[in-house]
């Protein structure tokens, strides 16, 4: 009796239960998400089905793979049709599994691959549902890629598990779970390092909405899971693995670069080029810190000093009570709009985007699926933010890039950004009232 006492629901909680679930599925947006995953699922199993699959780099995907399950941990040695492997060894643990659930064949892989594709627009619709920037209809963008389709389920690239875990991580620090989504976030740096172009502002979001201890203890984890990944061929060849696994000096050839074809092959190889690059990455990030995400703290360095000053303040406290009241003062819980994280983590990705030496095709899942909702945060008319969708669209399904191509893209990013930077800086925190009303939900 006393075991179903204890289970027994009051009626105001069913009540308050069937009445959130009978509002869920009468939102329009809800509905309307549902049926674009159908549909999509229905085309990406027509595109399985009739359109050729093209051999690029499953091949040297297997090939390393078995390398690696014949027991090679010599990074140097792991190579493939398309020269060595260059990924960390995450991508080896999953693509091993994907081998031994598909065979290693093609067909099958697909398959897989289509699943994934539908798991992971579910995640983005999730995603957009919570923040409520993008209108319903605007949504239906998400599946109007001919390039995405092509590279989920006919070239099978890393960068779509990679992105799908960068996704996953998102959904965790919607729900504030900041540690787990490091942890996730670690995972998908581990089968494709683009994921770290969401490094600072990742950071940023922690400073925000934790205490320095719990940023150590989350950034802790994130690199626990990558030496426990890494540990096979840290212990045999750490060398080979560091410096092949987390090249960041890779030069890309300059046929394949969609961004910057325009500009000449001597220029685009050298290391000029490529500093001045990474100064103009670093100078916009740093001007939306401070100008767009900080605002409200005053600016990112007065933010940043208002973070870690307390920690001056702790080393010189001796006093117990001292020392947990200067704790207890500066670790209360700030909890982050979902809107203001999903903006700063699209954001600052675009931002690398838009500074990156090369991008190729497949690199286009990096941000294809953050384009609505930054087109939707500037304050540009609905026509021109479709035209801009459909203008970087084209460009990405011109083969092979073109001057001209190249060179609108660029234009077409430049625009997106002077709109995001028009935006109006968003208020980072929730407020009492609209928290308690959040765990209603």
């Amino acid at each position: 009796m006393a075991v179903k006492s204890a289970r027994r629901v009051k009626p105001s909680q069913q009540r308050s239960s069937k009445a959130s679930n009978i509002k869920l599925f009468k939102n329009p947006k809800v509905a309307f998400a549902f049926a674009l995953l159908l549909c999509d699922a229905v085309l990406v199993a027509l595109i399985i089905a009739y359109v050729p699959y093209t051999k690029i780099d499953w091949d040297a995907y297997m090939s390393q793979v078995n390398g690696f399950l014949d027991g090679e941990r010599d990074y140097s040695n792991l190579k493939g049709d398309t020269g060595p492997l260059v990924y960390p060894a995450g991508f080896l643990y999953f693509y091993s599994a994907i081998q031994y659930v598909t065979g290693g064949e093609v067909y099958p892989a697909q398959i897989l691959f289509g699943v994934l594709y539908i798991i992971n627009l579910g995640i983005i619709l999730f995603i957009y549902g919570k923040t409520d920037v993008v209108p319903w209809w605007a949504m239906s963008l998400l599946c109007l890629s001919k390039r995405m389709h092509s590279i989920f389920v006919l070239r099978l690239f890393n960068d779509c598990l990679a992105m799908m875990l960068l996704h996953a991580s998102l959904v965790s620090l919607l729900h504030q779970r900041w540690h787990l989504g490091l942890i996730i976030f670690s995972g998908a740096v581990s089968v494709k390092m683009n994921v770290l172009l969401y490094a600072p502002p990742l950071l940023l979001l922690m400073f925000k909405a934790m205490n320095i201890g719990g940023v150590i203890s989350a950034l802790s984890g994130a690199a626990l899971v990558q030496i426990l990944l890494g540990i096979p061929f840290i212990m045999s060849h750490p060398f080979a693995y560091i410096s092949r696994a987390f090249n960041l000096g890779r030069v890309f050839i300059h046929f394949w670069s969609v961004n910057f074809k325009f500009v000449p092959e001597p220029i685009f190889v050298s290391k000029a080029f490529a500093i001045s690059l990474l100064i103009a990455h670093l100078g916009l990030l740093t001007a939306f810190a401070h100008y767009r995400w900080c605002m409200h703290e005053g600016g990112l360095f007065k933010f940043l000093y208002s973070r870690l000053d307390p920690i001056k303040l702790k080393l010189a406290l001796t006093s117990s009570f001292s020392l947990k009241k200067s704790y207890n003062s500066h670790s209360s819980i700030k909890v982050l709009r979902k809107e203001y994280i999903v903006t700063t983590m699209f954001v600052g990705n675009f931002i690398g985007i838009l500074c990156a030496r090369s991008l190729h095709y497949q690199f286009y899942s990096w941000y294809f699926h953050s384009l609505p909702y930054l087109l939707w945060k500037t304050p540009f008319p609905t026509l021109l933010r479709v035209m801009l969708f459909i203008g970087v669209e084209f460009c990405w399904n011109v083969y092979p890039s073109s001057l001209y191509s190249s060179a609108l893209l660029l234009c077409l990013h430049l625009v997106i950004l002077v709109g995001l930077w028009s935006a109006p800086p968003e208020y980072p925190y929730v407020d009492n009232k609209a928290l308690t009303e959040d765990k209603g939900k």
